[in-house]
């Protein structure tokens, strides 16, 4: 039964003091499949167990049933809902039966014997109810609200030794073995999800995406729970792991609609973007040093005072036959902005231009201001995630010039032609798209992605890999 509530959490591994950044809302559906999984997962398991020796008194004859398999299994479907009431969920099975067999052991006095034995168990009931919450770091938490188990009847047939004797009796104390077996029930429920919840605990709440940056995914509140989804906030923030400098933004609240179609439903906010480009720009990591080798050779401009002379007239007169390097760099936080069907890219740049001298001296020629706004799209085919990029506006100014000044016109429109050639190449990569994420245990299938106001909203099915839970 517990393995159903483990597959569950699986589909969301992955209300709030602080707004989300990413919202991961499961549904009833998610959690139809999480419980298939988890029934089909006991039922295998159980064929391959050996349960504990069993033992007790009974008429002063002290019993020892030991080496219990169990050889038949009729599991019926359990039942798993969604319970606001106790803001977790509720498993119950009903009318389970297990047929088992092993060997028996009895001493009475100095009289010992033993045999084999088959055991029946009908008609066992067990309910248990979680709680889910969090803890002070952020890992999500499971604890035991209440078990409760029935035993409808038991049978047992003895054969060898002189088990004769003892079969007459059998009757007498199938109560008691009915209580002792109700007993050790719901104190394995609860070693189960105590275990669940040792592995919760260690689970990562942050993500190393490289040596300096870093994905904070906490949650931000206890899960929300409706009667037929529940819902977890994630903080979904980059920082830098040397400063922990947070940005001078915060996230807004948003609200994923669910799809009850799908098993899950998800919702990226600009936040999480936003916290990383400035992350990256905090850290002085959005920029570029571009130099004559790096233009290709079948672009007729060079990085050269000489080729630069019909943009710039001064450079040939003034610094003749010289090479040139190009310091690109972002001036403001690069801003993204996601609106209904599109994903909008704000970028302030700059560009310093320096010849450079036979003795490898650099001299500071002029800086240009430029300012760049990109429609983007995303969308997901074939299990990939893919998108496009347009410029919807590029516009180039003279910020500084040490080579006096010189009209922006005709660079300007150099620097379009070049943005243009680099996103008809990006375009095809991003065409091509990248495989969606999978996890070492699940992976997404049917997935539909679109761009609302604010946020990405994703609605998918999930598939998870059973045979690696063994």
């Amino acid at each position: 039964m517990l393995p159903a509530v483990i597959v569950v959490l699986m589909l969301i591994s992955f209300t709030c003091g602080e707004n989300p950044a990413i919202k991961v809302i499961l549904t009833r559906k998610g959690l139809q499949y999480g419980k298939h999984l988890g029934a089909g997962w006991v039922e295998e398991k159980l064929e391959h167990i050996t349960l504990p020796d069993f033992s007790g008194e009974v008429f002063g004859i002290h019993y020892i049933l030991t080496g219990i398999t169990i050889t038949k299994c009729d599991f019926p479907e359990p039942i798993v809902e969604f319970n606001p009431d106790n803001t977790g969920f509720t498993t119950s099975i009903t009318g389970l039966s297990v047929a088992l067999a092993g060997g028996w052991m009895t001493h009475f006095g100095l009289i010992h014997d033993g045999g084999s034995f088959n055991m029946a168990i009908f008609g066992l009931d067990v309910t248990s109810v979680v709680e889910l919450g969090k803890d002070a770091d952020g890992h999500l938490s499971v604890t035991s609200v209440s078990c409760d188990a029935q035993v409808g009847d038991v049978d047992i047939r003895f054969e060898g030794g002189a088990s004769w004797i003892f079969q007459p009796f059998v009757e007498h104390f199938k109560g008691r073995m009915r209580g002792e077996i109700r007993s050790k029930i719901c104190p394995n429920v609860e070693e189960s999800i105590g275990s669940l919840e040792y592995h919760l605990q260690a689970m990562e709440v942050s993500i190393q995406v490289d040596e300096n940056l870093v994905l904070d995914i906490p949650l931000t509140g206890v899960p929300v729970i409706h009667a037929s989804s529940m819902i977890l906030g994630l903080k979904g923030e980059f920082y830098d792991m040397k400063t922990h400098e947070k940005p001078p933004f915060e996230a807004q609240n948003f609200t994923v609609p669910e799809q009850p179609d799908y098993m899950l439903s998800m919702g990226l906010s600009e936040f999480t973007v936003n916290s990383a480009s400035y992350t990256l720009y905090s850290g002085g990591r959005i920029q570029v040093l571009i130099n004559d080798s790096m233009i290709p050779p079948y672009i007729h401009v060079r990085l050269n005072t000489s080729s630069m002379g019909p943009y710039v007239p001064q450079l040939p007169k003034m610094f003749p036959g010289l090479l040139m390097n190009l310091q690109v760099y972002a001036s403001e936080v690069p801003m993204f902005s996601f609106q209904p069907g599109v994903v909008k890219l704000h970028l302030a740049g700059a560009v310093k231009a320096s010849a450079i001298e036979p003795n490898s001296t650099q001299i500071p020629l002029f800086k240009l201001n430029v300012d760049l706004k990109f429609d983007g799209k995303v969308w997901v085919a074939a299990g990939r995630l893919k998108g496009s990029m347009a410029l919807q506006n590029l516009t180039l100014t003279l910020a500084g010039s040490e080579v006096g000044h010189f009209e922006t016109d005709t660079l300007e429109s150099l620097v379009k032609m070049g943005v243009m050639a680099g996103l008809a190449k990006l375009n095809v990569e991003l065409g091509k798209g990248i495989v969606l994420p999978r996890m070492r245990n699940a992976q997404l299938v049917n997935t539909v992605l679109g761009v609302e106001k604010g946020f990405i909203a994703m609605c998918s099915d999930a598939e998870v890999f059973t045979d690696s839970f063994n």
